[in-house]
């Protein structure tokens, strides 16, 4: 854990809560991340680039075509681009984030998969490429590591179109680019060549990997593992059923003009087993005025990346407003009323006091509004004066103690009381109780 959110702070751009990093490379950052406006499923991934390195590689037209292109790329087996922001510094891209991690590690923990599961990972990869080959997008860099696996085990093809450029005069590709284990043979000339082709060799190298557990073409010598893949020189393991070599063979054909195609794919008897056809809507009408915002100097098109820390609180104030921390607290024994409000000290980070008491409340009925280290609490049934309403507010005391401000702001104050009393059992992982205190209530 780092010291900043050790001590409760945290980060935001725009309506999003930075997380952890979920990768990292050589211009870009994955962080994982939340959108504060939306309760329920708020999870994202945000692709943070350098904005000044865009502009120094006059990279402007070709990020925002390809960002353009990858909007109107809506496919269950493609990861979804959401919207896209700058600051001054970088561009975020705000991706759907998907919590199975990499085809990759499930092959790196397990090895091989059964026929079965290869054939079925297979069928979304295939579905994903077609339907992106027909918007006029190509990936040029299938691997595992770029096909990523959701909670259900759902294929989403990542980074797809990021390094596609469009095709020149002569209708073909120019850029050598990809993993030299899963290029296609005409990639590695000079001449130029077909990006659907080269994409359907990726995709064969993939089942092949799949279903063996290691790659057809590897040599620790670039000059001859090229060599092998100008030949397409590899075998089969004994395991493989006689229709997947078959369908292997031709697509690992290093004969751009005689492989087989797409449509061909779709219609080989091994491919159609257990297939089933993807369920989508196509969006019809898709907002790209972010992107043209990415590279605008307005002020209004700019969001700012900033740090938040809960409010301070001194020791004069912390007497001032606490007399202990237990249940006791919602009583006035000297008035014999019940009070509306309590609190309790925490030494864990603010985050996690936040997010332990929106998970507690949930399942009692509550709705649950965030704002900076504040919480409102809003009940969904009505008592005796309404709907019970609770407000929350974390304090940094020092930075290894917070302080916990619960109010009643609607409702009855005796509902309160026994809310809190529920409530509070849920929290005992994170309320801070001192050996006096405990002596005390003992």
């Amino acid at each position: 854990m780092s010291r900043a959110s050790a001590m409760g702070s945290r980060t935001l751009v725009g309506k999003y809560e930075l997380g952890r990093t979920l990768g990292e490379g050589s211009f870009a950052k994955v962080k994982f991340a939340r959108n504060t406006q939306i309760t329920g499923e708020s999870a994202v991934a945000i692709k943070i680039i350098d904005r000044h390195r865009v502009l120094r590689h006059h990279m402007v037209e070709q990020i925002k075509r390809e960002i353009s292109t990858m909007k109107m790329i809506t496919h269950p087996n493609v990861l979804n681009i959401l919207e896209v922001m700058a600051s001054r510094t970088k561009i975020y891209i705000v991706l759907e984030y998907v919590g199975g991690g990499e085809l990759f590690d499930k092959i790196a923990k397990y090895g091989k998969l059964k026929e079965g599961d290869a054939r079925r990972y297979f069928q979304q990869l295939i579905n994903a490429v077609d339907y992106c080959h027909s918007r006029g997008v190509y990936h040029r860099d299938l691997k595992p590591e770029n096909l990523l696996l959701d909670s259900h085990g759902v294929l989403k093809v990542s980074d797809f179109g990021l390094s596609a450029f469009q095709k020149q005069e002569d209708g073909l590709l120019h850029t050598a680019c990809g993993t030299p284990n899963y290029v296609a043979p005409e990639v590695l000339n000079d001449k130029g060549y077909d990006g659907t082709a080269s994409d359907v060799w990726s995709c064969g190298v993939i089942l092949f990997v799949l279903m063996a557990g290691y790659l057809p073409f590897d040599e620790p010598n670039l000059v001859a593992l090229y060599r092998k893949i100008h030949k397409a020189e590899f075998s089969f393991p004994p395991w493989f059923s006689s229709n997947a070599k078959r369908l292997i063979k031709r697509i690992l054909d290093p004969n751009p003009l005689t492989r087989i195609t797409i449509p061909e794919i779709l219609e080989n008897d091994w491919f159609k087993k257990d297939y089933k056809q993807p369920c989508f809507k196509q969006e019809e009408d898709v907002n790209v005025d972010d992107v043209d915002a990415v590279f605008n100097d307005s002020e209004d098109c700019l969001v700012t990346e900033r740090k938040e820390k809960p409010v301070s609180m001194n020791a004069f104030e912390l007497i001032s407003r606490t007399q202990g921390f237990s249940l006791e607290n919602l009583f006035d024994k000297q008035m014999g009323l019940v009070k509306r409000e309590t609190r309790f000290t925490s030494t864990c980070p603010a985050n996690e006091i936040m997010s332990k008491i929106e998970e507690t409340a949930k399942p009692l009925g509550f709705n649950v509004h965030k704002k900076n280290y504040k919480m409102k609490l809003q009940g969904d049934k009505s008592g005796r004066k309404g709907q019970l309403a609770v407000a929350t507010e974390v304090f940094e005391v020092a930075p290894s103690l917070h302080l916990v401000e619960l109010r009643k702001t609607g409702g009855d104050t005796l509902e309160f009381h026994k809310f809190y009393k529920t409530f509070s059992s849920g929290l005992k992982d994170v309320v801070w109780t001192s050996d006096l205190n405990k002596e005390e209530t003992s």
